[in-house]
């Protein structure tokens, strides 16, 4: 079933490379730091996916004039524990059950304004900055 905001599966983290500051204010429009909701869909068939959180890194403006977050993928699944494109960020309120999460680093989420489900939580600065720091380090932001 495809939603009428879906998110697509993704594109290289390198391709969309901007200057990342941290900037969470939970005031209803989701901000770079702020873990969020939305419909993403699955790579292998862009005609499913599911509802997951996202961490907010930055904004970008189509050609269309279209504003888009920039969003991570995060995941509770250990399997990822070992994957050099995966960073373990702990747990936080975005999870109901409080498992640990994994942030995907090298596909980056399109999500329009309007596609946001709800705001989730706040990442806190550190743990922000360790993702931040892997950007800059290995996909060229600033």
């Amino acid at each position: 079933m495809t939603r009428p905001h879906a998110t697509a599966p993704g594109h290289p983290t390198r391709r969309f490379a901007r200057t990342i500051a941290y900037a969470p204010d939970l005031d209803g429009a989701a901000d770079p730091g702020e873990v969020v909701w939305t419909w993403v869909t699955y790579e292998d068939d862009i005609t499913q996916g599911k509802d997951r959180p996202v961490l907010v890194v930055g904004r970008t403006t189509d050609d269309a004039g279209r504003t888009h977050l920039l969003g991570l993928m995060l995941s509770s699944r250990d399997y990822h524990r070992d994957d050099p494109n995966w960073l373990y960020i702990g747990s936080g309120s975005w999870d109901a059950q409080h498992r640990g999460s994994f942030v995907r680093l090298d596909r980056v989420l399109l999500v329009p304004e309007n596609g946001i489900r709800r705001e989730g939580a706040i990442l806190d600065r550190r743990r922000f900055e360790v993702v931040a720091d892997r950007l800059r380090e290995e996909y060229g932001w600033r």
